[in-house]
């Protein structure tokens, strides 16, 4: 089972779906599988395991890895986790209107 560290792709785990789709196209079969077993022990993430598999049942029928390097490829913006929104800037916690009339909701207003 690979870490992070290990895999043929940098930043493997930040990488958007759209983004993995293209990256993976220079791997081998065996390095593809190293990032196959990678996300089915930690992430898991279904979207991502049908694009690793399909490009693997591409590979094991003659397909060839695509010219380049991954790990050349720059890094990704932004980073996991974390949300802009603050406490000051949250939305209010509020009940909602049962049936779009204030009076019929109790305890209005109290989270």
């Amino acid at each position: 089972m690979a870490q992070s560290d290990d895999l043929p792709i940098t930043d493997y785990d930040q990488l958007p779906l759209t983004e993995l789709r293209h990256r993976i196209r220079a791997l081998d079969e065996p390095a593809l599988r190293a990032v196959f077993d990678h996300e089915t022990a930690h992430g898991n993430r279904i979207p991502v395991l049908e694009v690793l598999h399909a490009r693997l049942k591409e590979l094991t029928h003659g397909a060839e890895p695509s010219s380049g390097d991954p790990s050349n490829a720059p890094e990704v913006s932004g980073t996991a986790g974390g949300s802009p929104v603050q406490e000051s800037t949250a939305a209010q916690a509020n009940t909602p209107l049962r049936h779009g009339v204030a009076n019929q909701t109790p305890a209005r207003g109290k989270p």
